[in-house]
C-alpha cells in the first residue's frame, strides 16, 4: 500500500485499515531506532523518553502502548550490577582518588540509563503492537 515515492496514501492512515496493508518494519530496527512499530518511519519518541501520542507518518496511536515501569525495573538492576562490578574493579585495580570516581561514573550512568531506558521502552512498546495487547477505545 507504499506509493512509487515511498509514501502511505492518505487512504491508509485510518486506524481501521488492515493490519496486514502495512509493512512490518524488523523488531531490531524499531528498538534501536526508535521508530514506528508499524509504519517504520515515524519517531516513537518526542524527546528523549516521552513516547509520542500519534505516529506522525501512519497516525498509530500509541497512547495504549505504553511500557509502564518495566524498562526502570531492568536497567536499575541490571545496569546498577554491572556498574557496581566495574567501579569496584577500577577502585581495586587502580585505586583512583574519590572525585575520579564520580568524574568517571555520574555521566556514565545517566547516558547509560537514558539509552537502556529508550532501547527497553522500545522494545516493549513494539512487542504490545506485534502482539496485540492493548488497545484504545475511542
Amino acid at each position: 500500500m507504499i506509493g512509487a515515492a515511498g509514501h502511505v496514501p492518505a487512504a491508509c492512515l485510518l486506524e481501521d485499515v488492515a493490519l496486514s496493508s502495512w509493512p512490518a518494519p524488523s523488531p531490531i530496527a524499531v528498538t534501536l531506532r526508535g521508530i514506528c512499530p508499524r509504519c517504520g518511519r515515524g519517531k516513537l519518541f518526542r524527546g528523549l523518553l516521552t513516547v509520542v501520542e500519534r505516529c506522525p507518518e501512519c497516525g498509530l496511536d500509541l497512547r495504549a502502548h505504553d511500557a509502564g515501569d518495566g524498562p526502570a525495573v531492568f536497567v536499575i538492576l541490571g545496569l546498577g550490577a554491572i556498574m557496581m562490578m566495574l567501579v569496584f574493579w577500577v577502585e581495586f585495580r587502580f585505586e583512583p582518588p574519590w572525585w575520579l570516581h564520580i568524574l568517571l561514573w555520574v555521566p556514565f550512568a545517566v547516558v547509560a540509563a537514558v539509552w537502556l531506558l529508550r532501547l527497553l521502552k522500545a522494545f516493549l512498546i513494539n512487542q504490545q503492537y506485534i502482539h496485540r495487547s492493548t488497545s484504545l477505545e475511542e
